[in-house]
This record gives C-alpha cells, structure tokens and sequence, in this order.
C-alpha cells in the first residue's frame, strides 16, 4: 500500500523558492533541501521527481504570486505613470530584500539558460505576461492622451520589460532601493 504524503506540498515549494532564491539552483542541494523542508528525500523525489522538478515548481510558484502581485499594481494604478511606477518600484523592493536576492526569474535565467529549456519558458512566460499588460496600459494611456503616441505601445512596453530585467541584475550589485528608485523615473521619461 503506498504511504500518503505527509506534508503540505504548496508550503515546502513555497520554503523551496526562498531556498532556491537565497542561494541558486547550483549551489542547493538536495540534502539542503531535505533539511530546509524538513522532508526525506524520498517524499521529495515522490512529490517532485527530483530537485529539477522542484525548482521548475518553485519558479511557477514565483510566477503565480511575487510577479503576478506586480502585474496586479498595473491594474490598480490611477493612471500609466503611477500604475508602472508602482510595479517597478515594487520589483525594487523584492529584489534588494535579504541582502540583495535579486529577481529570482532573472537569477534562474543567469545561472540555467541556456541548459535548461523549461527555465526558459516559465520565464518567458512571465515576461509576456509582464510586456502584455504594460502594453494594455500604454495603449490604453495614449489613447486617453496621458502619454505621448510617438511610440508603439508593444514595443514601449518590451522597452520597459527589458529596463526591468536590468535593473534587477542590477539590484543584486547594489541592493539598496533608494540607488535604484531614480532610475525608475529616468524610464518612465520615455513615455513622453
């Protein structure tokens, strides 16, 4: 008869992630990850497959909840300036958080790609997802007259994906949010 799973599946890849943000794919484990879940390997290679397996989970458990609260201020903004600014800022804010941690979707395209496909699929999911919604709300903007038509919205927001990306990288050179904030109103200049 096979043992049930005796621990809660969405905590450990939540504990996972942190694991895997703090330290990187390469330099985790799997006793580490045992020890930090506080599960045998066993339980973690039935629910997982192996630490590859975990990883993948942690990086769609990042997408579904740190990168999609900051897709969520998009929506939530009073107008495109203060909705983007807010996302960026708040990408800010995770990243220089435990010492300078970075982006875990940038710090897995850094340390995985190009070896690992699948990395690069979930994250280029959610900068899709990420270049989709700006570009909704800068067409939406230009549309309203908030922000100068002299640029394609799509293009505008890839524009800003890829600002974000850097900025990240570069939160984990110098983790402090008040180096990084001004750079957010130099991008945000370039919606005229």
């Amino acid at each position: 008869m096979a043992r049930t799973r005796e621990f809660d599946t969405e905590a450990a890849v939540s504990r996972a992630m942190e694991l895997f943000w703090t330290r990187g794919y390469e330099a985790t484990s799997v006793r580490d990850l045992t020890r930090h879940l506080g599960i045998g390997q066993g339980s973690l290679y039935a629910a997982f497959g192996d630490k590859e397996g975990l990883y993948r989970a942690a990086l769609e458990h990042y997408r579904t909840t740190l990168a999609a609260s900051g897709l969520r201020a998009l929506e939530e903004g009073t107008d495109a300036r203060s909705a983007i600014r807010a996302m960026l800022l708040g990408r800010i804010r995770i990243a220089v958080e435990g010492g300078g941690r970075g982006c875990l979707a940038v710090n897995a395209v850094c340390e995985r790609l190009p070896e690992d496909p699948s990395v690069r699929r979930v994250v280029r999911d959610m900068q899709d997802a990420a270049r989709d919604a700006l570009a909704e709300v800068l067409r939406a903007a230009a549309e309203r007259g908030e922000i100068a038509a002299r640029h394609d919205p799509y293009a505008l927001a890839a524009f800003l994906v890829t600002f974000l990306n850097g900025l990240l990288v570069s939160a984990k050179i110098t983790p402090e949010a008040r180096a990084l904030e001004p750079l957010v109103e130099v991008a945000l200049a370039a919606l005229g």
